[in-house]
């Protein structure tokens, strides 16, 4: 009891006097508050040295710590666990692995716990075991245990709170601001801070970054390499860690989370093999994570710029599509809309007709225009109906098309019609894989609603031909020649009306049939319209009489152009057929005539060709007074 005691108010005396150290001293860092400690308990021990071996976890072995140079040369500067497993923990193990230069049996070894964890030893030379008991022994290093888990705890702390006021700072930011450059810049500069003497490298898997700056690598994934540590990191979402014997040094890949997916790894290069403490590994794993969501905001951001901008794109070119346009207008407005969305070189609409032939809807860019681009036209329709999906190629080389084209990229999309395929859109440019997936999702929905618009056109478009075509000899209707007639009269200065009309038509009805009739009336019309080409408007006036009008021919060549037709009818139909012609020219130096005037002077000329023996022209005379 009286040896108790004794130990209780020597250890007291120690209690205070290291308080009063603590307290008074001027703030030391963690390692010189240990060194000055050993100073403590040499002089409260009365020992010729004393020593402190304290782990280091990121090296991963004991580090002596003492005030005495004197000690440094007679103990070892370190050992690692290594050297500890393989010998003993006791006292005598110990001693003997620090043991440098023989010191002996003088040496006192104490462990230093931490529940059950050693964290330490305290060394002590020349304090025998008659000087001090070994409960005193015990008591010491059971007092400096507390303390300098007391001051690793106070020391800890202050650095937890800078690390955690940087981060505060970088997670601000983060939550404030879509500047993804920004953002990493604060994240590797607090890395830098807070552990300066590693490197860092941000091994991203897309370009998220114009900061040139910024420590970044592209994150290099190939199934050759899934053993490496980066891309076991990216693939698992997990820490890895390796050493690297040729350039000495341990590495760590933390990956770059967001909620959605992985967007890179975090790796971090340390200047020698290191251990990485759990509490470091967790800090690299936040600041990855922190990373992580920084990306993904701002992949977000701009996904959501960029859908925005695709439905402000669809919703703009729809309403276009839906005004009151012609189909070429139509078409040149989405070759145009899609060549500055997606910077194509050559945008094409075709529509499908019979058996294998296509048509090039006009408005289409130039190259589609050309003979060139019937085999790739040929090419893509036959892909599209194979695989019964839009097609997508990256680079069309190696492909088996007869002409390989100059473009290599290549976007196309089936214009549907009731789920029924009636035309392609197609898309190029010169470059391979110059289009991105996203902008081919872009061009099905655009051509998804302008297909219905283009339809609707070429119905409407087809509903007006009908109105002003004779479906019988697909000559214009005498409704859409006189409406003609009547404005070319307003405002050109000549013009000629000719009428024709098939000499004893009613014979070939009656021997014949109608049928063959009506093919006759359609081999006239042929040859009106192979001879006047767009040189003037021809008509079907009614049953088996036709009129052709000429703006702004001289009366002589009408008369010519006239006589031209009439001997091509009487040879070239079968059964063979002649006409009666009826021309009534005009000037508006003599007269400024309206429709009807015209039309009776076409009209009297006819009578008198066919009542004066048929198969020839009568040229009615000039208008040159008002009737």
């Amino acid at each position: 009891m009286i040896v108790q005691s004794l130990i209780k108010k020597r250890i007291e005396k120690l209690q205070s006097r290291l308080f009063q150290y603590f307290i008074s001293e001027s703030p030391y860092t963690y390692e010189q508050f240990v060194v000055n400690l050993t100073d403590e308990i040499k002089k409260f021990s009365e020992a010729s040295f004393c020593a402190i071996y304290l782990l280091d976890e990121w090296k991963g072995r004991f580090q002596i710590h003492s005030k005495d140079g004197v000690v440094k040369e007679s103990l070892r500067s370190h050992f690692s666990l290594d050297d500890l497993y393989t010998q003993t923990t006791s006292q005598s193990g110990v001693q003997q692995i620090i043991d440098a230069k023989a010191v002996g049996s003088s040496l006192r070894v104490t462990s230093l716990h931490s529940g059950q964890t050693i964290f330490g030893y305290l060394v002590l030379k020349g304090v025998s075991a008659v000087q001090m008991e070994e409960e005193l022994l015990l008591a010491i290093s059971s007092e400096v245990t507390k303390w300098i888990k007391k001051v690793e705890g106070f020391y800890t702390s202050m650095e937890e709170e800078k690390k955690y006021e940087l981060l505060y700072k970088v997670t601000s930011h983060f939550h404030s601001s879509i500047d993804t450059d920004g953002v990493l810049k604060e994240i590797i500069d607090t890395l830098r801070k807070t552990y300066p003497d590693f490197q860092y490298f941000l091994l991203l898997s897309n370009d998220y970054t114009k900061d040139n700056d910024l420590p970044v690598r592209e994150l290099t994934y190939d199934m050759d390499l899934e053993s490496s540590a980066s891309t076991q990191a990216y693939i698992t979402g997990e820490v890895q860690i390796e050493d690297h014997l040729v350039e000495k040094c341990s590495i760590l890949y933390a990956p770059l989370k967001g909620k959605q997916g992985i967007y890179g790894v975090l790796k971090v290069v340390t200047p020698g093999y290191l251990y990485f403490p759990k509490k470091d590994v967790e800090f690299f794993i936040f600041i990855a994570n922190t990373a992580g969501k920084a990306l993904e905001n701002a992949q977000l951001y701009q996904q959501s710029r960029k859908l925005n901008s695709d439905l402000q794109l669809i919703n703009s070119t729809s309403q276009k599509l839906n005004s009151n346009m012609r189909l070429t207008e139509k078409i040149s407005y989405m070759a145009y809309k899609i060549q500055q969305s997606f910077h194509a070189d050559e945008v094409g609409f075709v529509t499908y007709e019979e058996l294998l032939s296509h048509h090039v809807l006009e408005g289409s860019t130039e190259y589609f225009a050309s003979s060139e681009s019937s085999t790739l036209v040929h090419y893509v329709k036959e892909s599209v109906s194979h695989q019964d999906s839009p097609l997508f190629i990256s680079d069309l080389e190696g492909k088996p098309i007869e002409h390989v084209p100059q473009y290599r990229s290549l976007m196309a999309v089936p214009m549907k019609d009731h789920e029924h395929i009636s035309g392609l859109a197609i898309v190029l440019h010169k470059e391979p894989y110059y289009f991105t997936f996203e902008s081919f999702k872009l061009l099905q929905s655009l051509v998804a609603h302008s297909t219905l618009a283009f339809a609707n056109s070429i119905l409407r478009e087809e509903l007006e031909k009908a109105v002003i075509t004779d479906y019988l000899t697909k000559l214009h209707s005498r409704v859409h020649l006189d409406h003609c007639v009547e404005q070319h009269v307003k405002h050109d200065e000549k013009g000629s009306l000719i009428l024709f009309d098939i000499d004893n038509f009613k014979n070939i009805n009656d021997t014949y049939g109608h049928q063959v009739g009506d093919e006759v009336i359609c081999q006239v019309a042929d040859i009106i319209k192979s001879v006047i080409g767009d040189q003037g408007l021809s008509a079907r006036w009614g049953g088996e009489e036709l009129a052709v009008y000429l703006p702004m021919l001289p009366s002589e060549k009408a008369h010519d152009l006239t006589e031209m037709i009439r001997e091509k009818i009487a040879i070239s139909t079968s059964p063979g057929v002649t006409v009666s012609c009826g021309i009534a020219p005009w000037k508006a130096e003599w007269l400024r005539p309206n429709r009807k005037q015209i039309v009776q002077q076409a009209d009297q000329a006819l009578y008198k060709a066919k009542s004066s023996g048929r198969n020839r022209i009568v040229t009615a005379h000039p208008i040159k007074e008002r009737s």
